[in-house]
């Protein structure tokens, strides 16, 4: 059986099956079973044609609208000013473990090398961001605009926009201490999201800041220590019954009376209102809130920032405003978030610079284009195809391809076919152009150009062809 031919008898197979299909061959690596070819096959055992659970191909259509994608976060990165980085996906497991009770450390990928040593894939780009700020040191000058794209991996509950694996446009600022900074990465957020049709009745993102918590934790008296374990719990608000959320408190040690305050002022959606309740102790984080609503109406973008006091995010290294974007109808999960992280450096055993940034992945706001009818229909396209009318112009037919090339147009060189089926590849293909090479022209020197879409045909010199 040709590969062609197995391919088609496997594809028509239930994919239990499938997975069985080579098993027997195990046992006769000298005679191949069910189209599995010899010794190749043999203790191969397992035949999976879908990627593992939680992770994607990317064929030609999928990977047309994934560079769409990426290609609106390098432009909206550049028209920032931001330089593009980037790092390995597999890490030190230790750059991710931390003693915080997050989830992500629950979710790593994480294994032994054959050197001993203990590596991840990595969940978050953030803290790769923050190893390659220390190993730079000096010699990048303050403050550093760095964005990055790259794959994450989290072994989670899978639902809609939520995969195993995910690519993740991460823009962060080193060196600004004040909310200016925030303010730059709203703009680029928003700007990502006009960019794609995306208005600011469709998406809003909410804004609070970890030192509200903070103050609130301080007002009833709670240890330090707690601080991180209460921010990941209630970073589950609207995720969880707010019973649920009380009783998870209440077992880190917390009194009643401290959880029934956190969720009280974490549930204030009004800056008045938060500025009522925490009194003097809140005019730091609450300065920091009006001062960034005050850039987002100098920016133009304040119709898309509302407060929201339940905003802390569920990573243990934010140290005040924090943020994320969420669709007005409420019915997939954060689009995407971030905050400052002024400390985080210093858990790597490094002097800490002030920072910011926010990861925005590629699954939710897919699924948001998809629902909001945006996503564009990318077919394949090409400049040219160059054929050869006889066998024998085989050899001219490749010059043409050739220069055209060296010219900077898309050139497919089709062989061996009908001219029938060469004109309905060109519109498949969307080509531009047929450029036929046929003995008579070719003899003078010349070559016959068709443009598809006015039917417009002429010859033209073969040296002469742009």
């Amino acid at each position: 059986m040709s590969s062609a031919a197995l391919r088609r008898h496997l594809l028509r197979i239930p994919a239990r099956r499938r997975r069985l299909l080579c098993a027997s061959s195990s046992s006769s690596p000298s005679k191949p079973t069910n189209g599995c070819h010899g010794s190749a096959a043999a203790g191969a055992g397992v035949v999976e044609l879908n990627p593992p659970r939680g992770t994607r191909d990317f064929p030609p259509e999928e990977m047309r609208l994934r560079t769409w994608l990426f290609d609106h976060f390098r432009e909206v990165s550049r028209l920032m000013a931001f330089e593009e980085v980037d790092f390995p996906v597999l890490e030190s497991e230790a750059l991710f473990v931390r003693k915080a009770g997050e989830e992500i450390t629950e979710q790593l990928y994480s294994f032994e090398d054959k050197g001993g040593r203990r590596v991840v894939l990595r969940p978050e780009i953030t803290p790769s961001l923050a190893r390659l700020v220390i190993r730079r040191g000096t010699s990048a000058p303050l403050p550093l605009k760095w964005f990055t794209i790259g794959q994450c991996w989290r072994y989670e509950r899978m639902t809609r926009g939520r995969r195993r694996e995910h690519y993740q446009w991460n823009m962060d600022v080193f060196g600004v201490p004040g909310v200016r900074a925030e303010a730059e990465l709203l703009q680029a957020i928003v700007l990502l999201f006009e960019r794609l049709g995306v208005v600011s009745s469709d998406v809003g993102i909410r804004l609070s800041s970890r030192k509200v918590l903070q103050v609130v934790l301080d007002m009833y008296s709670v240890p330090q220590h707690l601080f991180t374990p209460v921010c990941v719990i209630v970073d589950k608000l609207g995720k969880m019954s707010r019973e649920e959320i009380e009783k998870e408190l209440i077992s880190t040690g917390l009194p009643s009376e401290a959880v029934q305050g956190i969720i009280d002022v974490l549930s204030l959606k009004s800056l008045p209102e938060l500025e009522e309740v925490l009194g003097s102790g809140g005019a730091e984080a609450v300065a920091d809130l009006k001062k960034l609503f005050s850039f987002a109406e100098q920016y133009g973008y304040a119709d898309w920032l509302c407060f929201d006091a339940s905003v802390v995010r569920g990573l243990a290294y934010y140290t005040g405003i924090v943020f994320e974007a969420f669709d007005r109808q409420g019915e997939l999960r954060a689009i995407c978030g971030g905050g400052r992280y002024d400390r985080l450096l210093s858990t790597f055993g490094s002097e800490d610079v002030p920072a910011c940034g926010f990861g925005f992945g590629d699954a939710v706001i897919v699924e948001l284009l998809k629902e909001k009818g945006l996503l564009p229909h990318l077919s394949r396209q090409i400049d040219d195809i160059v054929f050869p009318l006889d066998d024998e112009l085989q050899g001219p037919a490749s010059c043409v391809a050739s220069s055209l090339r060296k010219n900077g147009r898309s050139v497919d060189l089709v062989q061996d076919k009908r001219l029938k089926w060469v004109f309905k590849h060109a519109e498949r293909l969307n080509a531009s152009r047929l450029v036929l090479v046929g003995k008579s022209e070719w003899e003078r020197g010349m070559v016959r150009v068709k443009i598809l879409s006015t039917k417009e045909e002429f010859e033209v010199k073969a040296g002469e062809l742009q």
